[in-house]
């Protein structure tokens, strides 16, 4: 799955029993289809604590490769921010790359505010079945030993097995490269049945072909890697997942304010062929 400093998005899929999407798109074994989404975001709430009187903005994120290529993640996040006084244009643009069988990841993350560079985290991870070693190259170079993790898109894997089997809450460390790129968060993932789209459903008809397929409601809670009992999420998404990645109807709580994002615009791009 898909996270940054300040957002986070999807990916998807395992053979086990099938949603019925249309089959008309071609995907690997995964099940994950390479797409384009737009997605507009609106302020749904925001404490006095925020400093946030309105906030607004646009959400791209694209996902292309193969199974046995691996896959591409770009994703840009742009926001401007009411503080009643004065308004600030917010930039985040990450790109990711994972390999599934290999179980590498490497990621980039550039935050702008008002076109100043705010932040430069990149670097590569890798599973040696015991942990994650990080290569840190910004914002200066450090190695980092990490326990055992899920890169982002085989934990979605994970939320869609999951859901097929019926199971509707589990458990996993998570290293996505978000913020300092230094630390795995702990996500707790709950799962609700399947459901077809209502005729009120907002964007679904957004979502082209797949527009009257059925998708899982899912809830994803990211705490810090220790954290014990009742503690406050450092981040929480709900959206409505499809079994071949696509998601739509977003809603990002990060305690203090509240987006909903509504997808505006969905391009299925070219499938990538294994050689």
């Amino acid at each position: 799955m898909f996270r940054s400093s300040l957002a986070a998005v999807i990916v998807s899929s395992l053979g086990i029993a099938s949603l019925g999407a249309p089959v008309a798109y071609a995907a690997g074994p995964s099940g994950l289809i390479a797409h384009r989404a737009v997605y507009d975001l609106e302020l749904k709430d925001a404490t006095d604590r925020s400093g946030i009187a309105g906030m607004f903005g646009r959400m791209v994120y694209e996902f292309d490769g193969s199974d046995c290529t691996g896959f591409t993640t770009n994703f840009r996040f742009v926001t401007q921010i009411d503080t009643g006084d004065t308004t600030r244009l917010s930039d985040q643009q990450t790109t990711t790359f994972e390999d599934l069988a290999k179980r590498t990841f490497r990621f980039e993350t550039k935050s702008y505010t008002d076109d100043q560079l705010d932040k430069d985290v990149r670097g590569a991870a890798t599973d040696d079945q015991k942990g994650i070693k990080v290569d840190l190259t910004q914002p200066k170079p450090r190695q980092i030993e990490l326990i055992q993790s899920r890169f982002p898109t085989e934990h979605m894997l994970d939320i869609i097995h999951n859901a097929k089997l019926g199971k509707n809450f589990f458990e996993a460390q998570v290293f996505d490269g978000s913020d300092d790129g230094d630390k795995p968060l702990l996500a707790t993932t709950v799962v609700g049945k399947s459901e077809t789209p209502a005729t009120d459903d907002p964007d679904a008809d957004k979502a082209g072909a797949f527009a009257k397929t059925p998708f899982w409601p899912v809830t994803v809670a990211y705490f810090n890697e220790k954290s014990r009992g009742d503690a406050i999420p450092v981040y929480r998404m709900s959206f409505k997942l499809y079994e071949n990645g696509i998601t739509r109807d977003l809603t990002m709580d990060y305690g203090d304010f509240v987006l909903t994002g509504k997808l505006s615009k969905l391009e299925v791009l070219d499938a990538k062929a294994c050689q």
